[in-house]
């Protein structure tokens, strides 16, 4: 496993070295975050995201409340109680756990509540500076952009090969 990035890296290093070498290729630099930190809808929706997110986080600890409360309850009164009890009350607690479980994915699946959310909001925002930055490629005509927002490991870039502020200019953030 260790082999793989490796030989990503390689790989990477020899595409740019072509690149590099090659007359006529313009690289540039965007750095995605810094430019959606700078516009406002952006910052909106990642406000409007992170209230829903503590509201769904909330209505889950209450679950998990309840749930541990019946746990309990049950812990405590277990030698009173029937077989029959016991396995009506465990099956309460099976439920309170699917029911805990249900709306942990209803809020936070891969199609819940919170994703559609962000889908509505963010991609929006996002779609808009992705077009910024293909048109600034256009006018400046580079050849090739690297979003240094992303995990890329970029060891120095040079200031002018960064068009962050072109594409906030082109979106009127600047």
């Amino acid at each position: 496993m260790k082999l793989l990035p490796r030989i990503l890296a390689g790989l990477l290093f020899s595409v740019f070295s072509t690149l590099l070498n090659a007359q006529n290729q313009r690289i540039a630099i965007v750095d995605t975050e810094y430019i959606l930190k700078k516009v406002p809808e952006y910052n909106q929706a990642q406000l409007e995201l992170d209230r829903l997110s503590s509201q769904f986080e909330g209505e889950i600890e209450a679950l998990k409340s309840e749930l541990l409360a019946l746990q309990r309850a049950l812990n405590a009164e277990k030698v009173l109680l029937t077989d029959e009890m016991i396995k009506e009350r465990e099956e309460i607690i099976a439920k309170k756990e699917k029911q805990i479980f249900e709306t942990q994915r209803k809020y936070f699946g891969p199609e819940g509540e919170l994703f559609k959310k962000r889908k509505s909001l963010v991609k929006p925002i996002q779609d808009q500076v992705y077009n910024a930055i293909q048109e600034v490629s256009r006018q400046k005509r580079i050849d090739l952009v690297i979003d240094k927002a992303n995990s890329l490991s970029i060891l120095y870039v040079s200031d002018k090969m960064d068009i962050s502020d072109d594409v906030l200019n082109k979106l009127g953030y600047r």
